[in-house]
């Protein structure tokens, strides 16, 4: 069973998306918040799989509850998902380097917020659209602190290469066709990449090969 946290100051979009996610066999909403602050206290408690984060709330908004959830190694296995009203949202950004798996629209279908709990709650980060890649392209080159490329140093030739590859949104199946090894050992080269720079997840990996410049903006679609 998938435990999801949601947290969004309006009472209506929290109830429909209860409803949404209770009428799944695999999901189960384990709790609400109407702020940041809250969010943060109740994904302590409850420590959910997943966390549906809007990003604009009053007081502590879904970026600074995002870096603390991130940040809190107790909670290393809770996933974010930040929900925005706007594609290109340099806050989104903000929250993709503090930890987040990914974003959502709230104005998403149905469908594909399911298949976005259960993918993020497997492991999956959000990258395939196109414009989470245009986003993170937008931003990371307005970082405050860029990252030092010499990170990249920790990795092998293989990992670097596959790291690029997590950049353009390829799947471990995908990236398992193109470098002509199994699904497994694109895995093993993603998880080694991860722990070798610190990375929380796929999505992190994807923000650090753009601020350490390993894939610059405007090489992908």
């Amino acid at each position: 069973m998938i435990r999801v946290l949601l947290a969004d100051d309006q009472a209506l979009v929290r109830a429909g998306f209860r409803a949404l996610l209770d009428a799944q066999d695999d999901i189960e909403v384990v709790g609400e918040a109407g702020d940041g602050e809250e969010a943060v206290r109740l994904t302590g408690e409850l420590k959910p799989d997943v966390v549906l984060m809007d990003i604009r709330m009053p007081g502590v908004d879904g970026l600074a509850a995002a870096r603390g959830i991130a940040g809190d190694q107790t909670l290393a296995n809770v996933r974010i998902v930040i929900l925005t009203t706007f594609d290109l949202d340099e806050y989104v950004f903000e929250a993709l380097r503090a930890g987040a798996s990914g974003f959502l629209v709230k104005n998403t279908e149905p469908a594909e917020l399911i298949h976005a709990v259960r993918s993020v709650a497997a492991g999956d980060a959000l990258l395939s659209p196109g414009v989470t890649r245009r986003l993170i392209a937008t931003f990371a080159t307005r970082a405050r602190q860029p990252r030092d490329a010499a990170e990249l140093k920790r990795l092998t030739d293989r990992e670097r290469e596959v790291m690029t590859l997590v950049a353009e949104g390829l799947s471990n199946e995908e990236i398992a066709r193109l470098l002509v090894v199994s699904p497994a050992t694109a895995k093993t080269h993603v998880s080694r990449a991860m722990v070798k720079l610190n990375a929380r997840d796929r999505a992190q990996l994807v923000v650090l090969a753009y601020e350490s410049g390993l894939v610059r903006p405007g090489w992908l679609g």
